[in-house]
């Protein structure tokens, strides 16, 4: 009888465990949440419209410039970014002390707080992990802290996705992300509620996807995208190693990972995501930009963008981080064979110099002049 209720009891401790881990998160929450829901507001501005739902990137090629970064000495200072969580990447690579997570789209914010409630409840990779894509945390989840990814994400594909066990995770995390005080009105919620869905019903099979557009054969799968290496061919994504996922999540649990809504090019939040890096005593390591410039020269707005970007206090190592895609054929010098984007850095001085000569004769020129 004793050994037939062994199982069960685990299962009952674990459960104990999760719902008191749940509860001192929740209270850490709601002991931040004033400064951070007003700093969040404050930065932003209204949202804007992007035809894709962007709930993992469809870059490649993202961790190839984590080499170039350590070698120009990319390091500290504050992070501003687009997009969801490749972020987390190059915020372990760079370890700032604060990073501002910047997208024209509201409901990128909502899935910055979907991930900031997942970090909170969970203590390692493989609990973030089960949160994330709906699986069953393991009786042992601490013995996994140091596994080797690929060991991770194994039991991820062999663990079955319980819906009534989706649920009950979906609205404690819901929970998690109210507490955060970020004010949320019913679409929010269906939002957030709808894009966790998603991820547990497509789990690491989860590609890219465009609205009223093609969505291209060569999107990667977040199982791809997490097993991406740099250019010496080490894995670097922030859940290949337990030191750069916990980065992450001390940064997210002090209120120091800042979802803004606004435009590159708008009126308000990039310059004072500025002005409030400059306020802590920071000046900007690094902007993420992936490839909005384009869209950004396409609409006509890309000096509004670049004049702000010459304002931001920029690091004397801050850099520009930016994404190119080649789908035309003409190549790019720096394309790397078995990727359709490029990944390049350009420094921050060098893009202030130039734009301030005359500016950038072509998109062409702004990929190309510079990158490194």
């Amino acid at each position: 009888m004793f050994e037939s209720q062994r199982p069960h009891r685990s299962r009952v401790r674990l459960r104990a465990l999760a719902l008191l881990s749940l509860c001192a998160a929740s209270l850490g929450a709601q002991a931040t949440a004033p400064a951070f829901a007003a700093t969040v507001a404050r930065l932003s501005e209204p949202g804007g419209y992007f035809d894709s739902d962007n709930l993992i990137s469809n870059e490649t090629s993202y961790l190839h410039v984590v080499t170039r970064l350590q070698q120009l000495g990319v390091t500290g200072g504050a992070y501003v970014g687009v997009g969801p969580d490749q972020n987390y990447s190059y915020i372990a690579a760079i370890r700032p002390a604060v990073a501002y997570l910047l997208d024209i789209r509201r409901d990128n914010a909502l899935q910055h707080l979907l991930f900031k409630a997942l970090f909170a409840r969970s203590r390692n990779r493989l609990e973030y992990l089960c949160y994330w894509l709906g699986r069953r945390v393991p009786a042992d989840v601490d013995r996994w802290t140091e596994r080797p990814i690929l060991q991770l994400l194994a039991y991820v594909d062999t663990a079955a996705l319980d819906p009534k066990d989706a649920e009950r995770v979906r609205g404690e995390t819901l929970h998690m992300v109210e507490a955060f005080g970020v004010p949320l009105d019913a679409r929010d919620r269906e939002t957030i509620v709808r894009f966790h869905s998603e991820f547990m019903r497509q789990g690491l099979e989860l590609r890219f996807s465009s609205l009223g557009r093609l969505n291209a054969g060569d999107y990667p799968t977040l199982r791809r995208l997490i097993l991406e290496r740099d250019l010496r061919g080490q894995m670097r994504s922030y859940l290949a190693r337990d030191a750069d996922w916990r980065f992450v999540r001390d940064l997210q649990q002090t209120g120091r990972v800042i979802p803004v809504v606004g435009d590159l090019a708008g009126p308000h939040a990039l310059a004072a995501i500025g002005h409030d890096a400059q306020a802590r005593g920071l000046r900007i390591s690094a902007l993420y930009t992936s490839n909005a410039e384009m869209y950004l020269w396409r609409n006509g707005s890309f000096p509004a963008f670049a004049s702000t970007v010459t304002q931001l206090p920029a690091a004397p190592a801050g850099v520009i981080i930016r994404s190119y895609f080649d789908r035309s054929g003409g190549g790019h010098p720096m394309a790397v064979p078995g990727h359709v984007s490029v990944q390049l850095l350009q420094r921050l001085k060098d893009f202030t110099r130039r734009q301030r000569r005359g500016a950038f004769p072509s998109y062409w020129d702004l990929v190309t002049l510079d990158a490194r």
